[in-house]
């Protein structure tokens, strides 16, 4: 396992982030912590979660498997998401964000959260207000890194002003979607967290699952995200991430890679990703993406991946000039 600094925190993370969507949901709590020894044993000291993760019962799930390894492991959490019925119970308000790093760190039965995570960005709510009340909880100790996940690259840029000019704590860390069908990241998100120095932990290598060969032009199985789920089915909806997927597939096959292993490394290899995020129901489907640790990608190669997809356009959209 390699293990890289996270920006300029100085913390050591594994290359593969694990995240525990899944547990309490799709994997019960044996097949969670079946996954949680293997990604350790694997190497893995890196896990990611959200207070919204299956309302809750990931986070407890998790907190039970870390109990004999806490101060080796690194953790993010999130907050923003709705928690209850209430009008308040949802955003980034400091009332929401106070309320729900209690719930957080007692369900994760833990004293701190290494990276707060902002899970989306909240338009009701003024940037500042979000900044102070995370710098509060980081002067308190109960977080040590603020971070930011599906903020456009204005929005994080914008918070980095921020918190200079007002000598608060800032995002640290950035979680965009990124796979080989999803790259609007490279156009300005990534290159940002590289100017900024701040860590990125990008989540979905997969695409939902698109690229594990399971999917293709006229090909779809009869279970997974994007047929089960209808916000996947909207995300991966167009015809093109099909055919993308074909290809991609037939390369994988052509090399002699598992797809999932293939679309892992891909990702894993971009300068500016400290790392994937995988995920997995059971520990049949975790293998192959833990494989993506024994791939040598090289630059050649992984540009040879990405021309089987579509490379966004430059932020500028000048493209005579790239």
């Amino acid at each position: 396992m390699e293990y890289r600094t996270l920006g300029k925190t100085g913390i050591k993370v594994s290359s593969l982030c694990f995240g525990t969507m899944s547990f309490g949901g799709n994997a019960d709590e044996e097949t969670s912590r079946a996954m949680f020894n293997r990604c350790r044993e694997a190497g893995i000291n890196f896990f990611d979660s959200a207070n919204v993760y299956n309302k809750g019962a990931a986070e407890e799930i998790l907190g039970r498997c870390i109990a004999d390894s806490r101060d080796d492991l690194v953790l993010t959490t999130k907050v923003n998401g709705p928690t209850g019925q209430g009008v308040n119970d949802r955003g980034l308000s400091r009332r929401h964000i106070v309320k729900e790093v209690e719930k957080s760190l007692k369900r994760l039965n833990t004293d701190r959260i290494e990276f707060y995570f902002v899970h989306a960005f909240d338009q009701e709510t003024p940037i500042e207000e979000t900044l102070r009340a995370m710098d509060d909880l980081q002067r308190q100790g109960k977080i040590l890194y603020p971070a930011v996940s599906n903020w456009a690259a204005w929005q994080i840029a914008t918070a980095l002003g921020i918190s200079y000019k007002e000598s608060l704590a800032r995002f640290e860390c950035v979680q965009p979607m990124y796979n080989l069908v999803k790259r609007q990241a490279e156009v300005e998100i990534l290159p940002l967290a590289a100017a900024e120095n701040m860590g990125v932990i990008t989540y979905s290598p997969l695409g939902g699952g698109l690229l594990t060969g399971k999917y293709g032009s006229g090909k779809k199985p009869e279970q997974g995200r994007l047929v089960e789920q209808k916000n996947y089915e909207k995300r991966y909806a167009e015809e093109a991430y099909y055919r993308i997927a074909d290809r991609f597939t037939q390369h994988a096959d052509e090399k002699g890679h598992h797809p999932a292993s293939l679309a892992v490394a891909w990702t894993m290899a971009n300068p500016a990703v400290t790392a994937p995020i995988i995920g997995a129901r059971n520990l049949e489907q975790l293998e192959p993406s833990l494989a993506a640790l024994d791939i040598d990608m090289t630059p050649e190669w992984r540009k040879e991946i990405s021309n089987l997809s579509i490379t966004p356009p430059p932020a500028t959209d000048r493209l005579e000039e790239v």
